[in-house]
């Protein structure tokens, strides 16, 4: 059985990466699957998302630490949860969003099941306990997706560096929503192997923007340039803590487990 899930969730993320890599060059297959016509920066910010996601999915696949399954459940069901209810009240105005709240709606049902079903490894008690300065660093990102989130749902003006379409501040607000129920996973259960595919989550999502962004500031509008640099600084030090703690750290570094 493991082996069939790990299988799965390798397929899905390489899946995944597809559509991500399809959001950033806007390719023509990839952007009509979105809801509705929207800017470059909003297609390579969808982009980084669907790669957070998968480079999840490849971690616990390749690995095994199937306690990664729990969290990331978690979260789409709560992203996705909000953007059924809203795409549905939406579809009153706009009826071609009807279907993709009925697929969100299920896909959130799919993911409640899922997010049940594999507590059976999220319950198991993890040996090696997360750093402390990766739980306080996952507190100040879940207190800062929550209050963008908010923000970003209430359309509130300027809470990103480029200008957004109402729906898509709606949804992106939810997908911010939700990762914060991710890393609040990591806290209430904690245990590295519980905590650790958040941070190849965040390397991926950092790598996609990172570019986009730094380049953004020749042609940002004054009134977003301080969003711009605030979110350019969460970034950089999210990737600098998923390196180091990744890849440099000698308890948590990959491969120091096995």
């Amino acid at each position: 059985m493991r082996t069939i899930i790990r299988s799965i969730l390798i397929i899905g993320g390489i899946l995944m990466l597809t559509l991500a890599a399809g959001y950033f060059m806007q390719a023509a297959w990839a952007t009509k699957l979105w809801p509705w016509p929207d800017s470059r920066l909003s297609y390579i910010f969808i982009a980084a998302m669907q790669a957070a996601i998968a480079a999840a999915m490849l971690w616990i696949g390749l690995s095994g630490e199937l306690n990664g399954i729990a969290p990331g459940a978690l979260n789409l069901v709560v992203m996705m949860g909000g953007l059924a209810s809203y795409l549905g009240m939406t579809g009153q105005t706009m009826p071609n969003l009807g279907q993709y709240a009925i697929v969100c709606g299920l896909f959130a049902l799919f993911n409640l099941l899922l997010f049940l079903w594999s507590r059976q490894w999220g319950n198991r008690p993890n040996a090696q306990p997360t750093p402390w300065f990766v739980r306080t660093s996952y507190v100040i990102f879940i207190l800062v997706l929550l209050a963008v989130g908010s923000a970003l749902i209430l359309k509130i003006p300027n809470t990103f560096p480029w200008p957004l379409k109402p729906e898509s501040s709606v949804v992106f607000g939810w997908m911010f929503v939700g990762d914060a129920f991710y890393f609040l996973y990591a806290l209430l259960y904690p245990g590295w192997s519980n905590a650790r595919a958040q941070l190849w989550s965040f390397l991926a999502y950092d790598l996609v923007l990172i570019g986009p962004f730094i380049g953004h500031f020749r042609d940002v509008k004054p009134e977003l340039r301080n969003s711009l640099i605030v979110y350019t600084a969460v970034l950089v030090y999210s990737g600098l803590l998923a390196i180091y703690y990744l890849f440099l750290h000698k308890t948590t570094r990959l491969g120091a487990d096995r």
